[in-house]
């Protein structure tokens, strides 16, 4: 793979923003032909457009860019003679591409219809979905361009890798796989949303057995159950999930900062338009 492509997807990975700078238009003498690109990151670059007092100028337009949070593209036009002092003399036009991570990442943990009916919402939102779930055939042969599928024999080994800020949704085939992802989960300080699908049973249950294993009351009422929006959908799986999606998105309104819940996140979090029976009883 190109040096500055590589680079370009590790960084949108890591969730770190960049921006793409492009030679667009070369006139008479320069350093580099049209098209050749590099990427500037607060982590350095990658990639060139001919070096010289062009390329510091604009890696240096790149990292004000990067500093002032902008998020249009934009294009520089530069004389390299007069302007610039490089003996080529000629002219390019430069293009700046800032390109921001996705808004929120979600860890989506079972494959079964509600998942696999939330994926299906999620997949026109400005968010990054890892999928697990154990079997490997639950999932589907093409998921979204957002979503990412992990086939897991112990999904919950995997949650101390999940990116740090991930929201955290449990809906696994499993009681027992289920408690064992939410305790993972609220093992970590820096997933703030952790919820699990199910009633308000269920959730008694989880609390009770985290209580007696040590676990503090503060970190049990981080767990959310049951989970959904408050008057949105039904007992389908569609419905449960548009109710779900619905959460997420005004979550992600109040959370933007990515801050630990306040008493307005624990409101929009701690609904119960899902809390029914076949959260616990229905194949999710």
């Amino acid at each position: 793979m190109t040096g500055w492509l590589a680079r370009l997807a590790a960084l949108e990975e890591a969730g770190e923003p960049a921006v793409l700078v492009t030679l667009i238009a070369a006139r008479g003498s320069t350093p580099r032909e049209a098209g050749c690109k590099m990427v500037v990151a607060a982590s350095g670059q990658e990639g060139t457009i001919g070096g010289g007092n062009l390329e510091y100028q604009a890696t240096r337009i790149a990292r004000d860019l990067l500093t002032s949070g902008a998020c249009e593209p934009s294009v520089r036009d530069f004389p390299l003679g007069p302007a610039l002092g490089q003996c080529c003399g000629g002219a390019a036009s430069v293009l700046f591409e800032p390109i921001r991570p996705v808004a929120w990442r979600l860890a989506l943990f079972g494959a079964g219809h509600v998942g696999s009916a939330l994926v299906r919402l999620l997949r026109e939102l400005p968010c990054r979905v890892d999928w697990f779930d154990g079997r490997a055939d639950a999932f589907p042969e093409a998921p979204p361009a957002n979503v990412r599928a992990h086939a897991a024999d112990d999904p919950a080994a995997l949650v101390g890798g999940l990116t740090a800020g991930s929201r955290v949704l449990v809906m696994t085939h499993d009681h027992a796989l289920d408690f064992a992802i939410v305790a993972a989960a609220l093992a970590r300080d820096d997933l703030p949303f952790v919820g699990v699908i199910g009633s308000e049973t269920k959730r008694a249950r989880f609390a009770h057995r985290l209580a007696r294993a040590g676990v503090d009351r503060a970190t049990i009422d981080r767990l959310i159950c049951p989970i959904g929006l408050p008057g949105v959908g039904g007992k389908r799986a569609a419905e449960i999930a548009v109710s779900i999606a619905a959460q997420l998105l005004a979550l992600h309104d109040v959370t933007r900062t990515e801050t630990p819940l306040d008493a307005r996140e624990q409101e929009v979090a701690g609904c119960g338009a899902a809390d029914c029976a076949c959260g616990e009883k229905a194949r999710v």
